[in-house]
Protein backbone atom coordinates (compact mmCIF):
# COMPACT_ATOMS: atom_id res chain seq x y z
CA UNK A 1 0.00 0.00 0.00
CA UNK A 2 1.01 3.25 -0.74
CA UNK A 3 0.21 7.37 0.33
CA UNK A 4 -0.34 10.45 -1.24
CA UNK A 5 1.02 13.34 1.82
CA UNK A 6 -1.00 16.68 1.11
CA UNK A 7 1.33 19.01 2.62
CA UNK A 8 -1.38 22.00 3.65
CA UNK A 9 -4.52 20.48 3.37
CA UNK A 10 -7.57 22.28 4.14
CA UNK A 11 -10.86 21.92 2.69
CA UNK A 12 -10.55 23.16 -0.40
CA UNK A 13 -7.60 22.01 -2.66
CA UNK A 14 -6.34 19.31 -0.04
CA UNK A 15 -9.54 17.83 0.16
CA UNK A 16 -10.25 18.05 -3.13
CA UNK A 17 -7.03 16.26 -3.97
CA UNK A 18 -7.52 13.74 -1.14
CA UNK A 19 -10.70 12.92 -2.76
CA UNK A 20 -9.22 12.71 -6.29
CA UNK A 21 -6.29 10.48 -5.20
CA UNK A 22 -8.43 8.66 -2.70
CA UNK A 23 -10.78 7.52 -5.63
CA UNK A 24 -7.35 5.81 -7.40
CA UNK A 25 -7.06 4.04 -3.96
CA UNK A 26 -4.26 6.01 -2.47
CA UNK A 27 -4.39 6.24 1.13
CA UNK A 28 -4.29 9.87 2.06
CA UNK A 29 -1.99 12.48 4.27
CA UNK A 30 -3.83 15.17 5.71
CA UNK A 31 -0.66 17.50 6.80
CA UNK A 32 -1.25 20.77 8.48
CA UNK A 33 -1.22 23.21 11.79
CA UNK A 34 -4.22 22.42 13.30
CA UNK A 35 -4.88 19.12 14.36
CA UNK A 36 -8.81 19.80 15.74
CA UNK A 37 -9.68 20.48 11.48
CA UNK A 38 -7.69 17.75 10.25
CA UNK A 39 -9.44 15.45 12.53
CA UNK A 40 -12.75 16.77 10.89
CA UNK A 41 -11.24 16.62 7.52
CA UNK A 42 -10.39 13.29 7.82
CA UNK A 43 -13.54 12.20 9.39
CA UNK A 44 -15.51 14.03 6.48
CA UNK A 45 -13.46 12.32 3.50
CA UNK A 46 -13.33 8.67 6.24
CA UNK A 47 -17.34 9.28 5.50
CA UNK A 48 -17.09 9.05 1.91
CA UNK A 49 -14.60 6.31 1.59
CA UNK A 50 -11.49 7.91 1.20
CA UNK A 51 -8.92 6.14 3.61
CA UNK A 52 -7.72 9.47 5.19
CA UNK A 53 -5.77 10.64 8.45
CA UNK A 54 -4.23 13.57 9.93
CA UNK A 55 -1.36 14.76 10.98
CA UNK A 56 -0.66 18.26 12.98
CA UNK A 57 2.36 19.72 11.78
CA UNK A 58 4.12 23.13 11.12
CA UNK A 59 5.90 23.10 7.96
CA UNK A 60 8.55 25.82 9.74
CA UNK A 61 9.35 23.61 11.48
CA UNK A 62 11.24 20.88 9.63
CA UNK A 63 11.82 17.89 12.60
CA UNK A 64 8.05 18.46 13.14
CA UNK A 65 7.15 18.22 9.52
CA UNK A 66 9.39 15.16 9.26
CA UNK A 67 8.22 13.65 11.74
CA UNK A 68 4.29 13.65 10.69
CA UNK A 69 5.50 12.32 7.63
CA UNK A 70 7.27 9.21 9.02
CA UNK A 71 4.19 8.83 10.79
CA UNK A 72 2.17 8.91 7.85
CA UNK A 73 4.05 6.61 5.79
CA UNK A 74 3.79 3.89 8.97
CA UNK A 75 -0.13 3.84 9.14
CA UNK A 76 -0.87 4.64 5.87
CA UNK A 77 2.05 3.12 3.86
CA UNK A 78 4.86 4.44 1.78
CA UNK A 79 4.52 7.98 0.54
CA UNK A 80 4.19 7.72 -3.04
CA UNK A 81 2.87 10.92 -3.91
CA UNK A 82 4.29 14.07 -1.94
CA UNK A 83 2.18 17.31 -2.62
CA UNK A 84 3.77 20.62 -0.99
CA UNK A 85 0.92 23.44 -1.11
CA UNK A 86 0.60 25.19 2.03
CA UNK A 87 -0.75 28.80 1.83
CA UNK A 88 1.69 31.07 2.60
CA UNK A 89 0.79 33.43 5.43
CA UNK A 90 -0.81 37.33 4.92
CA UNK A 91 2.16 38.67 6.52
CA UNK A 92 5.00 37.47 3.85
CA UNK A 93 3.53 39.75 1.83
CA UNK A 94 5.18 43.32 2.12
CA UNK A 95 6.52 45.42 -0.68
CA UNK A 96 9.65 45.02 -1.17
CA UNK A 97 11.31 48.05 0.12
CA UNK A 98 9.88 47.80 3.36
CA UNK A 99 10.95 43.99 3.56
CA UNK A 100 13.95 43.20 5.57
CA UNK A 101 16.00 40.50 5.99
CA UNK A 102 14.01 39.36 9.29
CA UNK A 103 10.77 39.59 7.21
CA UNK A 104 12.54 36.86 5.20
CA UNK A 105 13.01 34.14 7.66
CA UNK A 106 9.17 32.95 7.49
CA UNK A 107 8.82 33.05 3.95
CA UNK A 108 12.12 31.05 3.56
CA UNK A 109 11.60 28.42 6.33
CA UNK A 110 7.97 28.37 4.78
CA UNK A 111 8.94 27.57 0.97
CA UNK A 112 12.22 26.30 1.26
CA UNK A 113 13.33 24.75 4.31
CA UNK A 114 9.62 22.61 4.92
CA UNK A 115 9.77 21.45 1.34
CA UNK A 116 13.72 20.23 1.58
CA UNK A 117 12.83 18.28 4.97
CA UNK A 118 9.58 17.23 3.51
CA UNK A 119 11.22 15.66 0.15
CA UNK A 120 14.72 14.43 1.96
CA UNK A 121 11.60 12.92 4.26
CA UNK A 122 9.57 10.54 1.90
CA UNK A 123 12.17 10.19 -0.90
CA UNK A 124 14.23 7.10 0.12
CA UNK A 125 10.30 5.48 0.65
CA UNK A 126 10.20 6.39 -3.52
CA UNK A 127 13.76 5.01 -4.19
CA UNK A 128 12.60 2.20 -2.09
CA UNK A 129 9.49 1.76 -4.54
CA UNK A 130 11.07 2.55 -7.26
CA UNK A 131 9.17 5.30 -8.27
CA UNK A 132 7.30 8.81 -7.11
CA UNK A 133 5.71 12.20 -7.64
CA UNK A 134 7.21 15.66 -6.03
CA UNK A 135 3.93 17.81 -6.42
CA UNK A 136 4.87 22.09 -5.63
CA UNK A 137 1.82 24.20 -5.69
CA UNK A 138 2.97 27.59 -5.79
CA UNK A 139 0.79 31.32 -7.11
CA UNK A 140 1.87 33.30 -9.79
CA UNK A 141 4.83 35.07 -7.84
CA UNK A 142 6.70 32.03 -8.36
CA UNK A 143 7.19 33.29 -11.60
CA UNK A 144 6.46 37.10 -12.23
CA UNK A 145 7.48 38.56 -9.21
CA UNK A 146 4.93 41.26 -7.60
CA UNK A 147 6.89 44.57 -5.53
CA UNK A 148 4.13 44.25 -3.32
CA UNK A 149 4.21 40.52 -1.96
CA UNK A 150 8.49 40.32 -2.08
CA UNK A 151 8.18 37.42 0.68
CA UNK A 152 6.50 35.20 -1.20
CA UNK A 153 8.14 36.24 -4.52
CA UNK A 154 11.58 35.61 -3.25
CA UNK A 155 10.72 32.15 -1.79
CA UNK A 156 8.90 31.18 -4.40
CA UNK A 157 11.83 31.79 -6.26
CA UNK A 158 13.46 29.56 -4.34
CA UNK A 159 10.90 26.55 -4.15
CA UNK A 160 10.75 26.53 -8.01
CA UNK A 161 14.73 26.36 -8.52
CA UNK A 162 14.97 23.38 -5.96
CA UNK A 163 12.07 21.74 -7.99
CA UNK A 164 13.51 22.09 -11.11
CA UNK A 165 16.55 20.88 -9.92
CA UNK A 166 14.49 17.50 -8.22
CA UNK A 167 13.34 17.27 -11.44
CA UNK A 168 16.48 17.00 -13.52
CA UNK A 169 17.87 14.95 -10.90
CA UNK A 170 15.26 12.46 -10.03
CA UNK A 171 13.77 11.81 -13.44
CA UNK A 172 16.28 8.76 -14.06
CA UNK A 173 15.25 7.32 -10.88
CA UNK A 174 11.67 7.41 -12.16
CA UNK A 175 10.59 9.92 -9.45
CA UNK A 176 9.01 12.81 -11.35
CA UNK A 177 8.82 16.42 -9.84
CA UNK A 178 6.81 18.73 -11.09
CA UNK A 179 5.24 22.30 -9.77
CA UNK A 180 1.76 23.62 -10.74
CA UNK A 181 1.39 27.76 -10.81
CA UNK A 182 -2.20 29.01 -10.26
CA UNK A 183 -2.30 32.73 -10.68
CA UNK A 184 -4.51 34.39 -8.68
CA UNK A 185 -7.21 32.89 -6.04
CA UNK A 186 -8.64 28.93 -6.49
CA UNK A 187 -12.58 30.03 -7.08
CA UNK A 188 -15.12 27.37 -6.41
CA UNK A 189 -16.64 27.04 -10.45
CA UNK A 190 -14.30 27.97 -12.15
CA UNK A 191 -13.11 26.77 -15.53
CA UNK A 192 -9.84 25.73 -14.57
CA UNK A 193 -9.41 27.07 -10.97
CA UNK A 194 -12.26 25.29 -9.11
CA UNK A 195 -10.98 22.81 -6.63
CA UNK A 196 -11.70 19.67 -8.40
CA UNK A 197 -10.36 20.51 -11.75
CA UNK A 198 -6.96 21.34 -9.89
CA UNK A 199 -7.63 18.14 -8.18
CA UNK A 200 -7.49 16.74 -11.75
CA UNK A 201 -5.07 18.37 -13.14
CA UNK A 202 -2.66 17.83 -10.09
CA UNK A 203 -3.61 14.05 -11.26
CA UNK A 204 -2.70 14.06 -14.63
CA UNK A 205 0.55 15.16 -14.26
CA UNK A 206 1.15 12.59 -12.22
CA UNK A 207 -0.54 10.19 -14.38
CA UNK A 208 1.38 11.82 -17.67
CA UNK A 209 4.53 12.64 -15.90
CA UNK A 210 5.21 15.31 -18.80
CA UNK A 211 7.29 18.38 -17.89
CA UNK A 212 7.98 20.37 -14.94
CA UNK A 213 6.16 23.27 -14.68
CA UNK A 214 2.51 23.90 -15.88
CA UNK A 215 -0.25 26.25 -15.30
CA UNK A 216 -3.47 26.41 -13.95
CA UNK A 217 -4.58 29.62 -15.79
CA UNK A 218 -2.91 32.60 -17.85
CA UNK A 219 -0.69 34.43 -15.38
CA UNK A 220 -2.83 37.80 -15.75
CA UNK A 221 -5.92 36.00 -14.40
Amino acid sequence: MSSIAIVGAGPGLGAAVARRFGREGYGVALLARDGERLGVLAGTLAAEGVRARGFAADVRDPLALAGALARAAEELGTVEILQYSPVPQRDFMLPVLETTHADLFGPVEFSVYGPVAAVQQVLPGMRELGRGTILFVNGGTAVIPHPDRAGTSIAFAAESAYGHLLHDRLAEEGIHVAQLVIPGAIVAGHARKDPAVLADTLWGMHRDRHGFRHYADDLES
